[in-house]
């Protein structure tokens, strides 16, 4: 967990190239570390601090696993949503696709960079607090997305790795040794930053000044505010298995209609749509979505540049006439074998022509927060309002109604129903799939059966479904264990 300072140069060189979209980043960044508290007495310089973070993740290829952007494809490979291209070469990804990681040969990973961007959040924070030379409503919006932030870091992190270290200071003689935290006191703390986000964020987005409020109808999704922390903190209490406080924090959003609608499939990953959340801007010339650059495989098949394709797995899970198949699936013929690809993200970039930005790539959209209060809602055993909500989806998919196909559904099945809803809705963003079986205890059913049948797969183990630490963490803290079993 060594910290690395980060130069925030290079995000005023990238706002700088931004193009056909309203800027994050309106102002100069610091020219100094993002760790200097003189950063956090200028208001310009802290809003492009904390700024750097959605930078990093915007940049975040979704095969990469270092930032946490990686995800969509990192989480497809390690579960069942993915098949990884042989011919490829990539013998990172070959081995989270086998499930078969070791602490030996991974480096750049989720853990250490994630470790880094906390030292920002957490220097921040300080520099925020102590700060004097900030307007008070920069002062107090940063603040909150620091805490947001701090709680969407751990949030993956206890689910990547189960326990894990409880860094909330700068302080290298306390970090340098810290222990691995209970899961449970991770959760604590996410809970904790994301209730004091709601109460510092504002409930409008902002601009890339950290100040000035989007009109209602063409606002720039892409700053986190009040209404993230909310739908994050929902999500927090269904993986804790908290009905009742995520039913409640889901229809505080969905109650919200002027701000956030369910659009029309072919509208759902397009910028600034309403019912994005919170979005992520891109940051180069020529370029829309990484998952767009990356996912979507040209004729010639899929290569180093483009390696992986969606599985038999999740393609046989669709429903005979869900209209999400023929919208965000799509599929190329090389070589006489049909490759299957995520096309929810539909334009690549282009060296020869500027491409106009109409993609965003989406970190949090309102589909969720349906299907949270559905699965909430059965798990209370309130059926008929789990069916409404769930069915708000299917709606939208072209998919009969539980209420007209179904109406006496018990829970169990309801809930296994939900699920699968889930899977098919947001398959390959941000690792959902793989989180939900290992937070509904289903991933040594599922992977038992999945892993052997991988190119080179062998057999499941349990252990298998939490990643390893580089053992040059180990090396460098001795009071950090590995994860159980590696």
């Amino acid at each position: 967990m060594n910290c690395k300072i980060i130069s925030i140069l290079s995000l005023m060189f990238a706002t700088i190239a931004l193009s056909n979209c309203k800027k994050l980043v309106e102002v100069d960044g610091p020219v100094t570390s993002v760790s200097s508290k003189n950063v956090y007495n200028n208001d310009a310089t802290a809003v492009g601090a904390i700024t750097s973070l959605y930078v990093n993740l915007s940049n975040g290829s979704p095969v990469n696993p270092q930032e946490l952007s990686g995800l969509s494809g990192i989480g497809g490979l390690s579960g069942d949503e993915f098949d990884y291209y042989s011919g490829a070469g990539n013998s990172t990804l070959s081995v989270y696709y086998q499930n078969n990681l070791n602490s030996q040969f991974i480096g750049n990973d989720f853990w250490g960079n994630t470790y880094q961007r906390l030292y920002t959040v957490n220097a921040a924070l300080e520099g925020l607090e102590s700060s004097i030379g900030l307007s008070p409503a920069i002062k107090q919006q940063l603040m909150g997305e620091a805490h947001f932030m701090r709680a969407f870091y751990y949030f993956y992190l206890v689910n990547l790795y189960g326990d894990v270290p409880l860094v909330l200071s700068t302080d290298y003689t306390v970090n340098a040794v810290i222990k691995r935290s209970a899961k449970a006191d991770v959760y604590s703390q996410i809970v904790t930053d994301l209730k004091e986000a709601q109460n510092l964020l504002s409930e409008s987005y902002l601009s890339g000044d950290g100040k000035t409020s989007y009109p209602l109808g063409s606002e720039e999704r892409v700053r986190p505010n009040k209404w993230a922390a909310i739908a994050l903190l929902a999500r927090v209490y269904l993986f804790t298995e908290q009905w009742t406080n995520a039913e409640i924090q889901a229809s505080m959003i969905l109650a919200n209609t002027s701000l956030f609608q369910l659009e029309s499939l072919d509208k759902v990953f397009l910028k600034n749509n309403s019912e994005a959340i919170w979005q992520l801007q891109p940051t180069k010339l020529r370029f829309n979505t990484q998952e767009g650059e990356i996912f979507v495989i040209p004729q010639g098949g899929p290569a180093s540049y483009n390696p992986v394709y969606l599985s038999r797995e999740l393609l046989k899970d669709f429903e005979t006439g869900d209209q999400r198949k023929n919208n965000w699936i799509s599929s190329v013929n090389a070589n006489s074998t049909i490759y299957y690809y995520p096309y929810k993200y539909k334009i690549k970039s282009s060296s020869l022509t500027d491409v106009p930005v109409t993609e965003y790539s989406t970190v949090m959209r309102l589909a969720e927060l349906y299907l949270i209060r559905a699965e909430s809602r059965a798990q209370l055993g309130n059926l008929a309002d789990a069916i409404s909500d769930v069915d708000r989806i299917r709606s939208r998919a072209g998919l009969p109604l539980v209420k007209d196909t179904n109406p006496n559904i018990n829970q169990e099945n309801l809930i296994t129903l939900i699920l699968k809803e889930k899977r098919i809705e947001f398959f390959t963003e941000w690792g959902h799939r793989w989180l939900d079986l290992k937070r509904t205890g289903k991933v040594d059913e599922v992977m038992s059966k999945v892993t052997p049948k991988k190119s080179n797969g062998g057999a499941w183990k349990s252990y298998q479904q939490y990643y390893p630490i580089y053992y040059y963490e180990l090396q460098s803290n001795p009071n950090l264990t590995q994860t159980p079993g590696f």
